[in-house]
């Protein structure tokens, strides 16, 4: 994997993250502008899912596994826009609370991710 990609995504995940915690703080919903941080992230998301994808099929292989990687990846992949499905059915503060707390799970599955490819060998 590509340390900067997974870091980057990671640094995304955790500022919407807190965008969205600082939104609920403030008693709001989920708005517009939360919508295009969470396409962002997922953006990035894929193109780090393609890259996965095309280096497990150029032969390079995970430290911990190819089966629990990729199963990273997926789960990666659908964290945030799960969470955001989640936050149009609830249109309170709870649906920014879903969608921070989907980041934060989206930003530890990026620390797993790392682990699980081998990490930058430090």
């Amino acid at each position: 994997m590509i340390d900067g990609l997974t870091i980057a995504v990671g640094a995304a995940a955790l500022a919407l993250g807190a965008w969205c915690g600082f939104a609920a703080y403030r008693d709001q919903p989920t708005k517009d502008w939360h919508f295009i941080g969470m396409a962002v992230v997922t953006v990035l998301v894929l193109v780090q899912l393609v890259v996965g994808i095309v280096q497990l099929a150029r032969g390079e292989k995970p430290h911990d596994g190819t089966g629990i990687f990729v199963a990273y990846l997926l789960g990666a992949a659908a964290a945030v826009p799960a969470a955001g499905f989640l936050s149009l059915a609830e249109r309170t503060r709870w649906g920014s609370v879903t969608v921070a707390a989907g980041a934060v799970v989206l930003a530890v599955l990026e620390v797993r991710l790392f682990d699980i490819w081998g990490g930058s060998g430090v």
